[in-house]
């Protein structure tokens, strides 16, 4: 399969940042990136691992994401078990449950801008975890949902190939960028614990699960 290619354009899109952000990015040389004339190229693939590694690193963030409480963005009624087979159906499920937060004002633009993101490039980051994330003008603050799949998901983009069984959904609003990094930086720390995951696959209900991600 011919390897695909991202303009900044696209790349800038995807993270949610300014295209001049990514083009110093590539300038610098701290993202994966070609040069094709004067025009740059990123490789999807590439940039997916770039994503992945940062999400997956608590060291450059380590300070702050002690300081992020998950009980101050989540709350129990935010964490459903869904038995969705599919990353579409599963994905606009935790959507509509992620909107009936206050923070969450457009419901609809929640759900097209979660489905765009992972058509663009696939937010699963190995250890059947995926965090679909978005930044919209319509959302207030800083909100999750948690979705915990009862049945494996396998049509997610994985690099380990482990089907998703945990869905993290996150949305912020849109001049929230620091905070929102640092959010995804945390909870994918906090999910690097195997026990903890075990915990969540076998929660008996949206309490326990919840009792186990604050603790």
């Amino acid at each position: 399969m011919e390897e695909e290619i991202l303009t900044i354009e696209e790349v800038a899109k995807y993270l949610r940042v300014s295209e001049r952000t990514v083009y110093d990015w590539a300038q610098k040389g701290e993202i994966p990136s070609g040069k094709i004339g004067t025009v740059w190229r990123f490789k999807k693939s590439q940039i997916e691992r770039w994503v992945n590694e940062r999400l997956s690193s608590n060291e450059r963030l380590s300070s702050i994401n002690k300081e992020i409480q998950i009980k101050n963005i989540l709350s129990a009624d935010r964490i459903v078990f869904i038995n969705q087979s599919s990353k579409r159906d599963a994905l606009v499920e935790l959507a509509a449950v992620l909107s009936k937060a206050p923070q969450v004002k457009n419901s609809k633009e929640l759900e097209e801008e979660i489905l765009k993101r992972e058509e663009l490039m696939s937010t699963a980051i190995g250890r059947g975890i995926a965090i679909p994330h978005a930044r919209l003008s319509s959302v207030t603050d800083l909100v999750m949902a948690v979705g915990v799949c009862q049945k494996p998901i396998a049509d997610f983009q994985t690099l380990d190939d482990q089907p998703v069984r945990l869905l993290i959904m996150i949305a912020a609003a849109y001049n929230q960028h620091a905070y929102y990094l640092q959010t995804l930086s945390r909870v994918s720390a906090k999910l690097k614990d195997a026990s903890l995951r075990d915990g969540l696959l076998s929660a008996a209900s949206p309490d326990a699960a919840y009792k186990l991600l604050i603790s």
